[in-house]
């Protein structure tokens, strides 16, 4: 693509790919048609593919995950908006007994290639059911991918990839930067299951993914004024986990700190921390540290800015692993 685009566009653009790509996909959820979804990333599609192609659905997740499974069983490739992360939970039970358990149920004979979006997590200024990071609840379930967007090439590639997989796709999209920065778009696409080093360094590996990658880029570029060198690692894919990435990095710099918005306690920094400490415990220099949201529900807006990993967060935790 020519010009940069915000993820909002990229994301539409890369939908509008894989419909002209494929007559089986369609879309479904709350609004996505005539006024293109709450943040309209859904946009024109309708008007472009039709109605039979980007459906308006009831308020009903339920009936939008249950729906898909059938579409997916006749052939198609459902693609279901969920309007806010915290309205995903009454689609839950479809989406763990059905979409995550069908294929495995039907000895193979039968694929879920849903790919479920997800606005998620906070920094907008809204509340509770608005805020949530819920990547957790899903990396948790077997039969299911996890993975998360947080720039706009890698939006307009990932969402692609995610409608062509033939296994069902959580498909996590941090709101705060669907209408931030544009960017530039890549000629080739980084396999969706895989991290990327996006900016190098020698002193400390720093993980997150969608809406902390930015954060931890501003963290980095402040360390370096110190004299740290922060290894920033976008994650990408939360389920499965590319561990190879992340533990050749941790080889080379001896520390680790893992950054996601999600609560403290059994989140992904768990995970990381613990396969770390099992594959490359002789390369640590120092505890793995995480920096998270706190293990408390999404709090009111005027305090979301405490709640969420910042600059100073992420540098006290710097400056904490490097004493070791």
């Amino acid at each position: 693509m020519s010009a940069p685009l915000t993820m909002a566009k990229a994301l539409n653009e890369g939908l509008r790919k894989a419909m002209e790509s494929d007559d089986k996909v369609v879309i479904m959820g709350e609004d996505v048609g005539k006024l293109g979804g709450v943040f309209r990333i859904t946009d024109g599609l309708q008007k472009g593919f039709g109605e039979d192609r980007v459906i308006d659905t009831p308020l009903a997740e339920a009936g939008i995950i249950g729906t898909a499974v059938g579409l997916a069983i006749r052939g198609y490739r459902p693609v279901c908006e969920i309007q806010f992360d915290g309205f995903v939970f009454p689609g839950f039970d479809q989406i763990v007994n059905q979409v995550a358990k069908f294929h495995n149920r039907s000895a193979g004979l039968v694929r879920m290639p849903i790919t479920i979006r997800i606005p998620s997590g906070g920094g907008i200024g809204a509340v509770e059911h608005h805020s949530e990071s819920v990547e957790t609840y899903f990396a948790h379930t077997a039969g299911l991918k996890v993975v998360a967007c947080s720039n706009a090439s890698d939006a307009y590639w990932m969402i692609q990839d995610a409608i062509a997989d033939d296994d069902p796709v959580i498909f996590i999209e941090p709101k705060r930067l669907y209408h931030g920065a544009k960017a530039d778009i890549a000629a080739q696409p980084t396999p969706l299951d895989q991290a990327r080093i996006v900016r190098p360094g020698q002193h400390v590996t720093v993980v997150g993914y969608a809406g902390t990658v930015a954060t931890l880029l501003e963290s980095a570029a402040a360390a370096a004024e110190d004299g740290i060198e922060l290894e920033v690692i976008d994650l990408r894919s939360v389920s499965p986990l590319d561990m190879t990435t992340v533990l050749e990095s941790v080889q080379r710099t001896g520390r680790l700190i893992v950054v996601h918005e999600a609560p403290r306690s059994f989140g992904v920094g768990a995970e990381l921390a613990a396969r770390v400490t099992e594959a490359a415990f002789y390369s640590l220099e120092a505890p793995v540290l995480r920096v998270t949201g706190y293990d408390t529900q999404y709090p009111p807006s005027r305090l979301e800015h405490e709640w969420l990993p910042n600059l100073d967060r992420v540098l006290d935790a710097v400056d904490k692993i490097m004493e070791y």
